[in-house]
C-alpha cells in the first residue's frame, strides 16, 4: 500500500501554503491530501471551533488511512492541533507525524501578546494587507510567495482560533505519541520557546532545524522541507 500524506495549514492561510509540498509528492507518485480547516480557505465562511477542527483532521487521515500508512503532517496551528490529535486517549490511524514551527505551548504571555499583535495588525488600513504582502516580499522566494495569500487571509477566525488554542492539553498530548515524530523548526522561528520541553516530552522525536529561516519554512526553503518529507516517508515505508 502506497504512503499517504495528509497537510494541515496555519492560521490565517489555507492549502494553497502547501502547494510547493503537493506539487512535489504527486511528482513523486505519493497521494496527498491537504486540508482547509474551519473558517479558512474554501471554508472562510464557517465558524473556528476546535472540535470542527479536530474532525476536519480525523476525516482526512481516516479516509486516507484506507488506502495506506499516513503521514501527518501540520505548520504552527495545523501542527499543534495534529499534535493534540496524535496524542489523545485513543491513537488515530497514523503512522507518522512532522510538527512544523509549533514547539511552543499556546498559553500565557506569549499567546496574549500574539493575539494583540494580530488584533493590531488587523486595525491597520486595508487589514494590514499591504504590510503582510511586504514582509513576504522580503522574505519569501518568488515561486512559493503567492501560496500563503493565495486561498484568502483568514482574518475574520483568527482571535477565535487563537484563543481556542489555549485549551489544548500539549504537555499530555505530546508525552503520550509513541510513532515516528519530527519537530521541525525555522532558526529564527519566534515558536521554538517551548523546544526544549517537548524534546523531553517526547525523547525519541527527531528535532530539525534549518537554518536561515524563520517561521514560514515550508515556503522560505520549500526544498529542505521537502527532503524532511522524503526523510518521513521512507521511515514510515520501513515500518510498514
Amino acid at each position: 500500500m502506497t504512503e499517504q500524506v495528509v497537510l494541515v495549514h496555519g492560521i490565517r492561510t489555507s492549502a494553497t501554503m502547501w502547494r510547493a509540498q503537493v506539487a512535489h509528492l504527486e511528482a513523486a507518485g505519493f497521494p496527498v491530501t491537504a486540508v482547509d480547516l474551519p473558517g479558512h480557505g474554501s471554508r472562510l465562511g464557517e465558524d473556528f471551533t476546535l472540535h470542527e477542527a479536530l474532525h476536519t483532521i480525523d476525516a482526512a487521515v481516516r479516509a486516507a488511512a484506507e488506502r495506506g500508512p499516513v503521514l501527518l503532517v501540520g505548520h504552527s496551528m495545523g501542527g499543534l492541533l495534529s499534535l493534540a490529535y496524535v496524542g489523545g486517549e485513543e491513537p488515530p490511524p497514523v503512522a507518522g507525524l512532522i510538527a512544523a514551527s509549533c514547539s511552543a505551548l499556546p498559553r500565557g504571555a506569549a499567546l496574549r501578546a500574539y493575539r494583540l499583535l494580530a488584533t493590531a495588525l488587523d486595525a491597520l488600513p486595508g487589514r494590514g494587507a499591504w504590510l503582510t504582502e511586504r514582509v513576504l516580499d522580503a522574505t519569501i522566494p518568488a515561486e512559493t510567495r503567492a501560496d500563503f495569500g493565495a486561498g484568502g487571509y483568514a482574518l475574520d477566525a483568527q482571535d477565535t482560533a487563537l484563543r481556542s488554542l489555549s485549551a489544548l492539553d500539549l504537555t499530555t498530548a505530546v508525552a503520550r505519541i509513541r510513532i515516528p515524530l519530527w519537530f521541525v523548526n525555522g532558526q529564527f522561528d519566534q515558536l521554538r520557546t517551548h523546544e526544549a520541553l517537548f524534546r523531553r516530552l517526547a525523547p525519541h522525536a527527531e528535532v530539525i532545524v534549518v537554518p536561515r529561516t524563520s517561521h514560514l519554512v515550508t515556503a522560505m526553503r520549500p526544498q529542505v522541507f521537502n527532503a524532511v518529507l522524503g526523510l518521513a516517508l521512507a521511515v514510515v515505508r520501513g515500518r510498514s
